[in-house]
């Protein structure tokens, strides 16, 4: 009986880390993922696990577990950028953590492989909302214009498949999209060849049409907050939504809400300015919340802590006004 697991983000840096290191080391495992905002995965491994890969979920979340596991005898290889507050150390444990705003767990695992399938990276890159340091690996690859786009197109389309209150949201499941890139050894074939992909594509057609629909709930001089409704299609791209926004890059804030079905909220929120105001500084001041020093979250925003949330978001951030023009006249 197999007892090796890889445990993986179901977004794109998640899936291509993973693709990435199968294509270099290929082994039987149990895969262990879900939607974006599913982060506790280690409790799903369970107690005699022999080898543990995991891959962009962060640590502070399964610190608990992590150790759990360690104790119990496991080998755990462990790839991430969010927080690492809580890290340890452990003679079985092996960690890759690097926090740094342009870095991703796929670069991280570039890094780790010598460069050895780099458009996967780059892919990942991209879909994480790395623009700038996606396109300048892609330039010194010698990658024209054309293949560029293909490859940011592919990353954000598998990134965009990953965002959901639960995987019926998704149009695949991460741990089956994940089964299907991994066929390919090169993205360009998979972008020629999958008919899965080809779904994707369109799906995330159709849906981003509908972001012209949208107005922010709140705007105003240095950033905005947007509320987003309680549907599947609107969860599925939010987080196009938020690294749209992100790729202004004016220096406004953005956070973007989407309602789940327990009445509570899924907050996505991207900083104008980390490395003065993170946006995992905010997040962090929420149970569930964390991220990234860019780009973080809160998992569950209960209803009753809306208005805090945004009253926070606008101090924290600095927008110009007054808490009365923004108090949301539901919460």
């Amino acid at each position: 009986m197999t007892m090796a697991y890889d445990v993986f983000n179901g977004d794109a840096d998640g899936i291509c880390a993973l693709h990435q290191l199968r294509l270099h080391t290929p082994a039987e495992a149990h895969l262990i993922t879900g939607v974006k905002r599913d982060i506790e995965l280690l409790r799903r491994v369970p107690d005699g696990a022999a080898d543990v890969l995991v891959l962009d979920i962060s640590l502070d979340a399964n610190a608990g577990e992590l150790r759990r596991l360690l104790d119990g005898g496991a080998r755990v290889e462990y790839y991430d950028h969010h927080s690492a507050d809580c890290a340890f150390e452990h003679p079985a444990l092996r960690l890759h953590c690097d926090g740094s705003p342009d870095v991703c767990t796929s670069i991280l695992v570039d890094r780790r492989l010598g460069g050895r399938h780099r458009l996967w990276a780059v892919t990942a890159a991209f879909g994480d909302n790395l623009e700038p340091v996606a396109q300048s690996m892609a330039r010194e690859m010698g990658l024209g214009d054309d293949a560029i786009a293909d490859l940011a197109q592919l990353g954000q389309t598998i990134n965009y498949n990953a965002y959901g209150e639960c995987t019926e949201d998704l149009h695949i499941a991460p741990e089956a999209l994940y089964r299907e890139v991994s066929g390919y050894e090169n993205p360009f074939d998979f972008i020629a060849a999958s008919a899965v992909y080809r779904r994707l594509r369109e799906g995330y057609r159709e849906d981003c049409e509908r972001l012209h629909e949208l107005q922010p709930y709140l705007e105003r001089p240095g950033g905005a907050i947007y509320m987003l409704p309680a549907t599947a299609w609107s969860r599925r791209v939010s987080g196009v939504l938020a690294n749209r926004l992100a790729a202004r890059r004016d220096g406004s804030s953005f956070a973007v809400l989407n309602e789940r079905s327990d009445g509570s909220y899924l907050v996505s929120v991207r900083s104008g300015a980390p490395s003065l105001r993170s946006a995992c500084g905010l997040c962090q001041q929420f149970d569930s919340g964390g991220g990234r020093v860019a780009a973080a979250g809160i998992n569950r925003l209960p209803r009753q802590e809306l208005a805090s949330f945004m009253k926070r978001f606008c101090e924290y951030f600095e927008l110009k006004g007054t808490w009365n023009d923004y108090h949301p006249q539901n919460s």
